[in-house]
């Protein structure tokens, strides 16, 4: 018996999968930690204390709780949050803690920057992405500006994946997925880093070497074998983002696939059959050759329930305290008596792309209890995945949708969003997730498994469907979701957060 490890590294935590040959899970593990925000608009991991601790731990406790022999691991996937920019040495010792993804919002003036030297036009022909909070190239502009001695010493620029991957292999390899959000380095139509652009921001020999995410591109060193409990010379794959991997965890491989990922944020892959760019979402190649991808996340999602619970409830870090609220949400009616949310907590991502937008609680009485603000804020962000979900659907009517990420353990959320957005969502057996999806990605690029093997190994086992009579009452809601950003979109610019 051959077996596929597969671990990802999240926002808030690890998570580890152990698949055998035949696609049955043999062991779960998981891990968890933090996400540093030392000031307003920052957010930050530890790359050696949240990554490779989360990889090195998760790994030995896949082999220990399965007791399989590590020499039968067949190849080893990972996929992680991003994407990020960590400054490294060429040895690969981190200069500082990797600077995350969109919801770290600190280089809004290093975007306006790079908008005028390069043309905004000129960034989205050529790249497929708008230059936004997401983008990795304004964070390493802000680097240089902000932290000159770190700069000075970096070698490398590299994302979650990349680094794990290095560190077991010694290579620095990122996938073409992860290359495409490295903006404005990636060129779509080259599938190649931009020399000329990437050197107006640093040396493009500090980006790592581009390569499909199934290609087995090293193997594990003695060193690393040691540390993890990988048998020297298993072999690795590039590995990719963590939405990415959880989109092949539930099947999105076809063109007009979409997922909705219930996560920390909220996140959004439709593939396509022919490159589409659109400046409100991110382009991509997908994670295999000749498919395309068109992208969007939240800059909120599940995290704002998180900091729901423990800023305004003074309810216990127990898994029962959110049981807790979904039992006062359910009852506040569909509308939370009124009561309407923007979840722009951490600016916000797509399609409105404004890292200045603020949450906002409208409808407040003396009359309202905590369940009806607890369902508002989920209803909230149901009202900002519909927003996403409508501009899919203006690029390419979606074929099926499956729902995805831990969220989906939570039936107030799915069923607000079908409701809301009057979709109807696929939900396969297991929710595992990212880890499963890089486990099963290892199994492609070893030859173990073939992309549609996921429909035996994953299969739906039941279907979110909206609720009309509900439906009806969150259109006029939505409407009024969206001219409420709309009527305060200028007074949130001119209130800034200290």
């Amino acid at each position: 018996m051959r077996y596929l490890l597969g671990i990802d590294i999240g926002r808030y935590s690890s998570k580890g999968v152990l698949l055998d040959e035949s696609g049955a899970i043999r062991a779960t593990a998981q891990r968890k930690h933090d996400m540093r925000v030392p000031g307003p608009g920052l957010a930050e991991h530890d790359a050696l204390q949240d990554w490779w601790e989360g990889f090195r731990t998760l790994s030995q406790r896949l082999i220990l709780d399965s007791g399989i022999n590590p020499a039968a691991i067949a190849a080893v996937g990972c996929s992680g949050i991003g994407p990020c920019a960590l400054p490294v040495t060429e040895a690969g010792k981190p200069l500082r803690p990797a600077i995350l993804y969109g919801v770290d919002t600190r280089a809004e003036v290093e975007i306006e920057e790079l908008n005028a030297e390069l043309g905004a036009p000129a960034v989205l022909a050529r790249t497929g992405n708008p230059l936004t909070t997401q983008s990795v190239g304004p964070k390493v502009r802000w680097l240089a500006k902000h932290e000159p001695d770190t700069f000075r010493k970096t070698a490398r620029i590299v994302g979650c994946p990349t680094f794990i991957v290095h560190r077991l292999t010694g290579r620095w390899v990122v996938d073409h997925y992860g290359a495409s959000c490295y903006t404005p380095f990636y060129d779509l139509a080259a599938k190649d880093w931009h020399r000329e652009t990437v050197e107006r921001i640093c040396p493009v020999d500090w980006l790592p070497e581009i390569a499909w995410t199934t290609e087995i591109i090293g193997y594990v060193s003695t060193e690393a074998g040691g540390e993890t409990g990988l048998a020297a010379g298993t072999p690795v794959i590039a590995g990719t983002i963590d939405a990415a991997s959880e989109a092949i965890s539930v099947g999105v491989q076809r063109p007009g696939d979409l997922m909705i990922m219930y996560g920390t944020t909220a996140f959004f892959i439709q593939v396509n059959a022919d490159l589409v760019v659109d400046s409100r979402f991110w382009a991509a190649p997908f994670l295999f050759e000749n498919t395309w991808s068109v992208m969007g996340g939240l800059a909120t999602g599940g995290g704002l329930t998180h900091w729901f619970r423990k800023e305004m409830t003074g309810l216990p870090d127990e898994d029962s305290s959110f049981q807790t609220l979904m039992e006062e949400a359910l009852t506040s009616p569909p509308g939370a008596n009124g009561i309407l949310m923007l979840p722009y907590f951490s600016g916000e991502r797509t399609p409105i792309n404004d890292p200045q937008a603020k949450g906002l609680i409208f409808g407040l009485t003396l009359a309202h209890r905590r369940g009806d603000i607890y369902r508002a804020l989920i209803e909230g962000i149901g009202h900002a995945i519909r927003h996403n979900l409508d501009g899919f659907a203006e690029i390419q009517p979606a074929r099926s949708i499956y729902a995805a990420g831990g969220g989906v353990q939570n039936p107030l959320w799915t069923q607000c969003v079908s409701d809301i957005a009057g979709v109807c969502q696929n939900v396969r057996q297991h929710t595992v997730g990212a880890a499963l999806g890089s486990a099963f990605l290892a199994g492609i690029g070893c030859n173990i498994f073939a992309p549609e093997d996921i429909d035996r190994i994953n299969p739906i086992v039941s279907r979110i469907a909206p609720n009309e009579a509900d439906r009806n009452r969150y259109e006029a809601d939505h409407v009024a979701f969206k001219v409420l950003y709309a009527n305060n979109k200028a007074t949130m610019r001119r209130s800034r957060a200290s």
